[in-house]
């Protein structure tokens, strides 16, 4: 049975209940419009404890872009539905005002230096401190022995770990493969807001990761780059960031890299698909 709260406290007793009971609490954040690859996190969650909790919460203190936030999909009772059919244990879907009741100029803020402005982070001004803010509350909040992101938001997840290891914070952070849909193309509630003609194209992003990762260890990277960039662009993609940068770290290259990540970022139309891959290069 899935237990639904809107409010922490109501939620903190029923998860103190649990621990009570020395039983194992995992956690997967959202912000909903849940599909296959929310579902294989919980299930994720599932095999190594005995509890699970999902939040849902489109989080304004992430969105640098108004109109990126007021159109994200929202579909609250189909994941719930998922979510029972998942069999999670608890649910909490708090409104930004129960998040941020003095409103977010006020609100104390969590900043991960070394990879908040970064990549990703230089792209959208202020994005990782908006996710490492909410998932600290949500961490505070929820207390889990274990938490589970997708690896397919790979700046995300290494942030989170930092911050998690340097907060002292009891939590295990587990990351998961990215699903995919059967073309390839990286799952994600964005992939909704496009249309059949873009959607027939987005596997196209995938398909050029993977074709440079091929050629890495061959080739000039910047030219490969430069050449990966004009083949989207061809096909009506307008590239945010093509990186390929130290798969530990996200710094540049060097000879002590062992595996790079490949960090996709590209426009269709207005939606915004990103995408990554990791890749041996010594």
């Amino acid at each position: 049975m899935l237990n639904v709260f809107e409010q922490p406290e109501p939620l903190r007793e029923a998860l103190n209940s649990v621990r009570q009971q020395g039983l194992k609490l995992g956690f997967v954040p959202t912000m909903g419009n849940l599909h296959q690859g929310h579902i294989a996190l919980v299930k994720e969650a599932q095999r190594y404890c005995d509890r699970v909790v999902v939040s849902i919460f489109v989080n304004p203190l992430q969105f640098n872009n108004s109109s990126d936030l007021d159109s994200y999909p929202r579909t609250l009772e189909q994941d719930l539905q998922a979510l029972r059919e998942a069999g999670a244990d608890f649910a909490f879907v708090p409104s930004a005002e129960v998040l941020y009741p003095n409103g977010l100029a006020e609100q104390t803020k969590v900043k991960v230096p070394g990879l908040s402005d970064i990549l990703e982070g230089e792209l959208r001004p202020g994005h990782f401190e908006g996710v490492a803010t909410v998932v600290c509350k949500l961490f505070n909040l929820v207390q889990p022995d274990l938490a589970v992101f997708g690896e397919k938001d790979f700046q995300q997840l290494a942030l989170i770990r930092k911050m998690t290891k340097d907060l002292l914070l009891p939590i295990e952070i587990r990351g998961l493969a990215t699903v995919r849909e059967a073309d390839g193309l990286a799952m994600s509630s964005r992939n909704n807001r496009l249309s059949p003609e873009q959607r027939d194209k987005a596997p196209i992003l995938a398909q050029q990761m993977y074709q440079l990762a091929e050629q890495l260890k061959l080739n000039n990277i910047t030219q490969l780059v430069e050449q990966t960039k004009q083949q989207l662009e061809q096909h009506g993609f307008i590239c945010d960031g093509i990186d390929v940068v130290d798969a530990a770290s996200l710094t540049p290259l060097s000879a002590q890299s062992r595996h790079a990540v490949i960090l996709m970022a590209a426009f269709l139309g207005d939606v915004r698909l990103i995408d990554n891959c990791v890749v041996s290069v010594n």
